[in-house]
């Protein structure tokens, strides 16, 4: 058996399919012993010149015994293989679960592919072992024991003959499983490097075919296969050694019964029995048959012992990277008491706010202190990598914060319950992702009742309506993985139409107007500015025209806040406002137009 934190659980849960499951396997082990013993009585009648109707009798019998192994194995597939696949479903939704609150951080240290692999190959090693493992353990233990009692019982030193070989399997199988749980332990990290591959250039593939560099991936891809195809060779190499020394052993215990058994057959026949340790065999040939019989059947409990050897050894090493995923400490979380927004009007404030990304000594933000009153639109700019976007994720709770350091509508951050807090607000992130879903659902995901007409409202506050119209299939067209059937502007677009029909009280823009003409970039802005005149909104911009009419402008410097103010004074008092004035100004006498600033 398999044990672990869990998955002891399921054994209690689906006890009854097990039951029921075990039930039917011991029932087709006994069904099984019968059979030598019909066959042997039908070789005892035909030496005694055989009584006809016996031997119909014995035929009806093996018939009766054969439709009781089909409905058997029957029963014990059902049973079994339903609560592998039910262990299977649980431990994958207890999984997924666990994925959804694990913190961004978790997802920066461990590739995608790799935690697909703990998903999928993992779980299906583990949902083989509850199927197919159980049905080998209870064979190699019940039909071994059932037979063994029979051959005992038929004769002992024919069964000493035959177990003293077969100590060796157990042997073996004791010595063998560490090894095999360490070739398996490198099969498994082969494969996540494979299939980490395979997901980044699958993502990446426009990329790859716009720098023409389809051959050095596939040759990358090669390398990466062959380096999993040898440690999958390696452990099946393995595999089948131990394999073929189960066999060897078993063939050599046949060798030795059709030898032994055959000499002390004959020497009975003859008159002339042998003598071993003072004991006369009288071994007659339906008894020899039958006791080939039996041995036949040990056969396969022998075999799954080897089987179930490896398998657990396999399962153990599942079992163990799957557990350390679910052991994964959640470090973001709702305090205990945690408070519930309710009607939150949108006021923000940073106290002596400092916070630095986890596993790093440099702060990105270093004593921020502002208020961003109720309906306030707020521009925030600055240089590249001065901490525009973490000044906004830090309202997501993404991480852990200082307590006493950030407030939303007065309660300190830290003290909120984070499904309500983010409940309240509507966030467009900076890569735009769309589920491989319809513009329509994409629109309304963050509503529970959404309709057409609301992805409709939403499409025109965005001004993305126009190009959803003309698509063939308009708000029921499929965008495909992450979007990839839209133009960046589209996407942008229909991620700030998402946002849009949230309603909520906080809605935070990152960048999320770079990829759309300045026409579009205007309709937006003045959409914002009139549909959410009591609202809070933040605006992250690259571009100075994008924020140069919101009420105030955060502007950050290196970390800092270097100034936040109304567009006309920060003219006078931010040196970056103006120099990204001024860039902006050049940039427009370039194209022919002008620029003020406000």
């Amino acid at each position: 058996m398999l044990f672990g934190r869990y998955i002891n659980q399921y054994y209690l849960k689906y006890a009854l399919f097990f039951l029921i499951g075990i039930a039917a396997l011991l029932g087709v082990d006994y069904l099984q012993l019968l059979i030598p013993e019909y066959l042997g009585e039908v070789v005892s009648i035909l030496q005694n010149n055989g009584d006809t109707d016996r031997i119909i009798t014995l035929g009806l019998y093996v018939l009766l015994v054969a439709g009781g192994l089909f409905l058997g194995r029957f029963i014990w597939r059902v049973a079994l293989f339903d609560a592998s696949f039910r262990i299977e479903t649980d431990l994958r939704k207890r999984m997924f679960l666990k994925a959804e609150v694990l913190p961004r951080q978790y997802y920066h240290e461990n590739k995608v592919g790799g935690v697909m692999s703990w998903f999928t190959n993992d779980l299906e090693t583990l949902s083989e072992y509850f199927s197919w493992g159980t049905l080998m353990l209870v064979d190699a233990i019940f039909l071994s024991v059932f037979t063994v009692y029979k051959m005992i019982n038929l004769d002992l030193v024919m069964s000493i003959i035959c177990l003293v070989p077969l100590l060796l399997i157990v042997v073996w199988g004791a010595l063998a499983e560490k090894f095999i749980m360490n070739k398996w332990q490198e099969r498994q990290k082969a494969y996540d490097s494979l299939y980490d591959f395979a997901q980044e250039n699958f993502t990446g593939i426009r990329v790859i075919k716009a720098f023409v560099k389809e051959v050095n991936e596939i040759r990358a891809f090669a390398k990466v296969a062959r380096k999993n195809a040898d440690v999958n060779i390696s452990f099946v190499k393995l595999s089948v050694l131990f394999d073929v020394f189960i066999e060897v052993v078993i063939a050599l215990i046949f060798a030795m019964v059709v030898f032994f058994g055959g000499w002390f057959a004959l020497s009975f026949i003859n008159g002339t029995p042998v003598i071993l340790f003072g004991h006369a065999i009288e071994l007659k040939a339906d008894k020899l048959i039958e006791f080939i019989g039996y041995l036949d059947i040990l056969i396969w409990p022998m075999i799954a012992m080897g089987q179930i050897i490896t398998m657990r050894s396999r399962s153990r090493v599942s079992l163990n990277r799957i557990s350390a995923f679910l052991d994964t400490p959640i470090v973001v979380q709702s305090p205990a008491n945690a408070i519930k927004l309710e009607a939150v009007t949108g006021e923000i404030e940073y106290r002596n706010f400092n916070f630095a990304f986890p596993n790093s000594s440099q702060e990105s933000l270093k004593n921020i202190n502002l208020k961003i009153n109720t309906g306030e639109s707020v521009g925030i700019i600055g240089k590249i990598g001065s901490g525009k976007t973490t000044l906004v994720n830090v309202l997501l709770m993404i991480y852990n914060l200082e307590p006493g350091t950030l407030f939303v509508d007065g309660h300190d951050i830290t003290t909120l319950d984070i499904h309500s807090l983010r409940d309240h607000i509507a966030y467009v992130p900076q890569d735009n992702f769309l589920f491989s879903d319809t513009i329509q659902n994409n629109i309304n995901f963050g509503l529970s009742d959404g309709t057409l007409e609301s992805a409709k409202a939403g499409a025109e506050f965005a001004g993305v309506a126009d190009d959803i119209n003309h698509f063939s299939d308009g708000y029921q067209t499929i965008t495909g993985e992450r979007g990839v059937t839209l133009s960046g502007g589209q996407k942008q677009r229909i991620s700030i139409a998402r946002a849009y029909v949230k309603n909520s009280p906080i809605l935070i823009l990152d960048d999320s107007v770079s990829a759309v003409d300045s026409k579009t970039e205007e309709a937006i802005l003045h959409n914002i500015a009139n549909e959410r005149k009591d609202k809070t909104t933040l605006v992250v911009a690259s571009r100075v025209s994008t924020v140069a009419h919101m009420d105030k402008i955060i502007v950050l410097n290196d970390g800092q806040l270097e100034a936040f103010d109304t567009p006309k004074n920060l003219l006078k008092t931010s040196p970056t406002y103006q120099k990204m004035v001024k860039l902006q100004e050049l940039e427009r006498e370039v194209e022919g137009g002008q620029y003020d600033g406000r």
